[in-house]
């Protein structure tokens, strides 16, 4: 009898295991601090068919601004490469997406310089964390903001793994100092076949081009 309930649990709790999938919006636990304020954030569709959490001042008019100064984009806080993943692909992925993004935002409003008057914004932005977390089971360890590859294994043996980007980032009245748009969003990047094969910059360079379309089509 004792060894039948022993079989159950563990046929229950790998039923629960195999039963979870990834969140594609970034939970409260998962923010990194970046961001002057969280509060206000809401589930928003974008025009790349991507789901973020964000915030805009219901009095933002992107009209009303000719300027925008585009502080790079860093990592918050500063990732520890790994044997999968290495400083080369944080470099990669850092310079592809400070590369895309200013170009984006060069589009809507003219790049200025620090203290260049009224109707400008300020830019600032971070990657909060980089992972890969199992197909169709729950991560036993995903924590983005230390920037830790997770990976998970069953009794059902290895799985392909999502490849995931995450960012933070606000806009601010450079006039007033206060924000007037703040984004919370994780990306899905390409799929890995296992749990130990490395991340490389051109997995997650998909969640960049979303992001820049984004930029390009906010309205």
């Amino acid at each position: 009898m004792k060894t039948t309930h022993v079989m159950l649990g563990g046929l229950l709790a790998a039923m629960m295991m195999l039963g979870g999938c990834a969140s594609k919006t970034v939970s409260q636990s998962e923010h990194s601090g970046f961001l002057s304020s969280y509060d206000g954030l809401t589930k928003t569709q974008t025009a790349s068919g991507n789901t973020v959490m964000r915030w805009v001042d219901p009095n933002f008019n992107v009209a009303n601004y000719d300027k925008v100064i585009f502080q790079p984009v860093s990592f918050y806080p500063t990732p520890l490469p790994s044997d999968r993943l290495s400083q080369e692909t944080l470099n990669d992925l850092l310079n592809y997406t400070n590369t895309r993004l200013s170009g984006a935002l060069s589009k809507r409003l003219q790049l200025a310089s620090p203290n260049s008057g009224a109707r400008t914004l300020v830019f600032r932005g971070a990657i909060t964390g980089v992972g890969a977390a199992t197909q169709g089971l729950k991560p036993y360890e995903v924590i983005p903001v230390a920037l830790l590859v997770a990976g998970a294994m069953t009794a059902a043996g290895k799985r392909d793994q999502n490849t995931e980007l995450y960012l933070e980032g606000e806009l601010v009245d450079s006039a007033t100092g206060q924000p007037v748009l703040r984004v919370v969003r994780k990306g899905m990047g390409k799929t890995l076949s296992n749990d130990k094969q490395a991340v490389t910059a051109d997995d997650l360079r998909s969640v960049i081009d979303d992001l820049t379309q984004d930029v390009l089509s906010f309205k």
